[in-house]
């Protein structure tokens, strides 16, 4: 028996994960203007501007299932390699990114996906300290695995929740049910 609504808990969490997004990139540009990389800061707007146009389509317009989910999720992913390749803030953007790959393919592509922005996410770190050091591999590492288990518990909870609102739309039709 389900005690809380499910439904709302996980509308809540996905918010918060595109909210995630919303935040970091906001900082990322903030943070490149103030250190007058404006050319940088464009970029990162457009990336949102992306972003955005993703959300919108695959929520109102094409859906999950469509082809749009995975070519987005590629140029989206291309924009944000070369932004943090150009400047440190970007990188936290793999983290909701993560979820993103986890959501919109295959278990299996995911987790390549997710090894992808990972390694990507150390690399640039790297790069930008001059050094290999334990917080910039490590970092990247604990989120990508704290992203992937959330996003396959949500998807878990997201499945019994369906399956759950299946046997109910079943019962009352009077297939199954006592009634």
């Amino acid at each position: 028996m389900i005690d809380f609504p499910l439904p709302s808990a996980l509308r809540l969490l996905r918010w918060a994960v595109h909210g995630t997004f919303w935040v970091l990139l906001v900082i990322a540009v903030a943070d490149a203007l103030h250190a007058g990389r404006g050319g940088v800061a464009l970029a990162g707007a457009l990336l949102g501007l992306l972003g955005l146009a993703g959300l919108l389509g695959l929520l109102y317009v094409l859906g999950r299932g469509s082809w749009f989910g995975p070519v987005w999720l590629v140029l989206v992913t291309v924009g944000w390699a070369g932004l943090a390749a150009t400047a440190p803030s970007f990188g936290w953007l793999a983290y909701p990114l993560c979820f993103a790959y986890l959501r919109l393919l295959p278990v299996w592509a995911a987790m390549y996906g997710v090894a992808v922005l990972t390694a990507t996410a150390a690399a640039t770190g790297v790069w930008h300290a001059g050094a290999v050091t334990m917080p910039v591999v490590a970092g990247p590492l604990a989120g990508a695995l704290a992203a992937t288990l959330l996003a396959l518990v949500y998807e878990a909870i997201h499945a019994a929740c369906d399956r759950e609102a299946a046997r109910d739309r079943n019962d009352g039709f009077g297939m199954g049910g006592t009634g």
